[in-house]
């Protein structure tokens, strides 16, 4: 029986979309969307989500499933994907999961670690302690606690710093070991594509021309209007996604459109750079330069997993 499925993932701005398309025009097909900003209504023109007649023409999974106060993690979608990917199968369709959100492809691919839940009255006593020493000191403290994970947060990253500590506090057990402690891999077999440019100056280009091009499609004014919602605020997990964030900060006067500009594009090329270092470690992984439809083709005709 055929069971796995095709992954289409790569830095921002690489083809991905694209190439998952051009497959929907040769194979019956449903899209699952591994993009962490795309599960959340409203946020169109800066996710680059598919337009609405291709959204009606074709299934996409996980695509606007969430209001942007309502939460999404790696965990939601590890067990919302175990779920739609057989049910993909079951229509005899090839399940194609397609994005660069490399935690949730991580999540996915390894597992993830139990993890316990907040625990408000710990936060507080960290916030406490910041408040007294500073997160500079709080920092020192994880680097003898737990060194691999103090070399991954920086001393500014508060959130995941204070969480660091609250997980060692809670469990006596480092962030780290936890970690390496997870769950079950996939259950069924991946057969995963890279797109990994190999000029790293033409993708810049292309991320910038992007970003003008959002901005000139209404960006602005789509972050204008999410942030017109009460519910909503600059400090949701939502709207740390590329873009926004920075656009949330000329709406609120902090920053003029040049700077806006400059700094939305320069956080976009630094998650491709991120997404870059993270998929030149997985294994398995089938490289392509540049989107190569014809080869991915072949990959599905000699696979009898998919």
């Amino acid at each position: 029986m055929r069971e796995g499925a095709l992954v289409i993932t790569g830095p921002t701005a690489s083809g991905k979309s694209a190439l998952a398309l051009g497959l929907a025009e040769y194979i019956d097909i449903e899209i699952i969307s591994a993009d962490s900003a795309q599960v959340y209504r409203g946020m169109d023109i800066g996710t680059a989500k598919p337009n609405p007649h291709v959204l009606a023409s074709l299934p996409h999974h996980l695509v606007d499933i969430r209001d942007p106060v309502e939460p999404y993690s790696a965990a939601d979608f590890r067990h919302d994907l175990l779920d739609i990917v057989p049910q993909i199968r079951s229509r005899g369709r090839l399940p194609v999961i397609v994005g660069g959100s490399m935690l949730y492809l991580k999540a996915l691919k390894n597992g993830l670690a139990e993890l316990p839940g907040a625990d408000p009255s710990i936060r507080e006593s960290i916030n406490e302690d910041a408040a007294a020493r500073g997160w500079s000191a709080l920092h020192e403290d994880l680097q003898v606690i737990d060194p691999e994970a103090a070399e991954r947060i920086k001393p500014s990253d508060t959130q995941r710093l204070q969480r660091a500590l609250e997980v060692y506090r809670i469990t006596g057990i480092t962030l780290t070991e936890l970690h390496r402690r997870s769950m079950a891999p996939c259950p069924f077999p991946l057969t995963e594509v890279g797109l990994l440019p190999t000029d790293r100056s033409k993708l810049h280009q292309v991320i910038q021309d992007r970003f003008m091009e959002m901005l000139n499609l209404g960006l602005i004014e789509e972050v204008a209007t999410l942030k017109s919602n009460s519910e909503n605020h600059k400090g949701l997990p939502a709207f740390r996604a590329v873009g926004y964030r920075q656009i949330w900060s000329y709406l609120d006067g902090e920053v003029d459109y040049d700077t806006m500009m400059e700094t939305g594009i320069a956080a976009t090329r630094q998650l491709a750079k991120r997404q870059y270092t993270w998929l030149r470690s997985w294994q398995d992984l089938i490289i392509q330069s540049r989107p190569n439809l014809a080869e991915v083709l072949k990959i599905l005709d000699d696979d009898p997993r998919l």
